[in-house]
């Protein structure tokens, strides 16, 4: 039963199946599969008649049973451009369940609000401290940079996909709103596809 995602960057091709199968993985419903991505520019996300292609094309995929569109909001406000692109896609999907979801400011963002968890791969810095406002500005790939040991560098079509199978998801969700924004899409998709979700997010990510 896959979930196709939708998104914009290269990186995103192998990082966003990644995310989603950790998401998965804690939502305990193992039956849930992954489909690889459909990339479409940002400029084609934005607009309905592309979105609405990107969607039927994701349709045709075997199987497909629900649609992630997931792409940086830049400086886009998320809570005024998503519900308007979910109301095309999902015009377009019919029956098939559709969620959008935009990384406030950029996906990397969600790496920020858990550096300390990140501590020692792909080059972070063991002294690198956490953003506990990480979705405030742009720049989140310099940022990363910034705290990476000399000589290193944030290469998005190698190294998001492995901080995505990395980061601590647990203290992103309490940091960033647009993460706890996925997670809450990931949850109403399995719902829709007929799972039932007992507990979502895991108990232990919901501030004490």
């Amino acid at each position: 039963m896959p979930i196709y995602p939708i998104v914009e960057g290269a990186g995103e091709i192998t990082a966003v199946p990644v995310l989603l199968r950790r998401l998965r993985d804690a939502s305990e419903i193992y039956t849930i599969d992954i489909g690889k991505p459909i990339q479409r520019k940002r400029s084609e996300l934005v607009q309905e008649a592309s979105l609405r292609r990107a969607v039927a094309l994701a349709l045709l995929k075997p199987a497909c049973e629900a649609v992630l569109i997931l792409f940086d909001a830049d400086n886009d406000c998320p809570k005024a451009l998503a519900p308007k692109l979910c109301q095309w896609a999902q015009a377009e999907a019919r029956t098939i369940p559709c969620a959008v979801v935009l990384a406030n400011r950029e996906y990397e963002a969600w790496f920020l609000a858990s550096l300390e968890s990140l501590r020692g791969h792909r080059g972070i810095r063991a002294d690198a401290q956490s953003f506990i406002d990480p979705e405030s500005r742009r720049g989140a790939k310099e940022q990363l940079r910034s705290h990476m040991a000399p000589g290193k560098s944030y290469k998005e079509t190698t190294d998001q996909a492995a901080m995505s199978q990395l980061f601590d998801m647990r203290l992103t969700f309490s940091r960033s709103r647009s993460f706890r924004r996925l997670v809450k899409a990931f949850g109403e998709l399995t719902s829709a596809m007929g799972h039932r979700l007992d507990q979502w997010p895991p108990m232990n990510w919901k501030p004490s």
